[in-house]
């Protein structure tokens, strides 16, 4: 039940993007069509998963037995980024028509700063390796939901008549903070 309390505040009370406005840029600028949002939404849900459990091992066996807890931050940025190549080259030997329906989503991924954030607040929440994982699959949904509905919204927009000062970014501000105060909707939830 604890895993399933901390999915649902990951995904709606404490949403990444809404409530810690963490990865706004891919938010803002991946979300112009639904295709492209949920092709970024699918790659941070691996991404950050697996950059999760690798970073929670480095800090719990080497930076923190060592003393080396000051150079957590450039250690996890260094292993994202690593783990984005390595991914990225896999794919492109083994399922190559994955590899191209990524594309320029798992480079994005190595400055998406959501991917560190959750690395980092599993580190200061003390969270043990199964804790992390659901943590860390629980904020990639939150994100892909967040993605998601922001680019349908955004998608509609452009059927829309808006005003011409209000076009293309300022009118997506605006939804994005109402969609950022309808998600507090759910703070007493859990």
């Amino acid at each position: 039940m604890e895993y399933i309390i901390m999915i649902i505040s990951a995904v709606l009370v404490s949403n990444i993007v809404l409530a810690n406005f963490l990865g706004i840029c891919p938010f803002l600028g991946v979300s112009g069509k639904l295709s492209t949002a949920s092709g970024m939404a699918g790659s941070v849900l691996f991404v950050m998963t697996v950059s999760s459990i690798v970073t929670w091992l480095i800090q719990q066996y080497v930076l923190t037995p060592l003393g080396l807890g000051f150079l957590q931050t450039i250690t996890f940025i260094l292993v994202i980024a690593a783990l984005v190549q390595v991914v990225e080259i896999i794919l492109k030997k083994v399922s190559p028509p994955l590899y191209q329906a990524l594309g320029v989503f798992l480079p994005l991924i190595t400055t998406n700063c959501t991917i560190l954030g959750v690395a980092l607040l599993i580190t200061q929440k003390d969270f043990n390796l199964i804790q992390a994982t659901v943590y860390a699959i629980g904020n990639a949904l939150g994100f892909a939901l967040a993605l998601i509905i922001f680019a349908g919204i955004r998608e509609h927009l452009e059927l829309m008549n808006v005003p011409k000062g209000m076009k293309g970014m300022p009118i997506a501000l605006v939804v994005a903070g109402i969609l950022s105060l309808a998600f507090m909707g759910f703070a007493n939830l859990v």
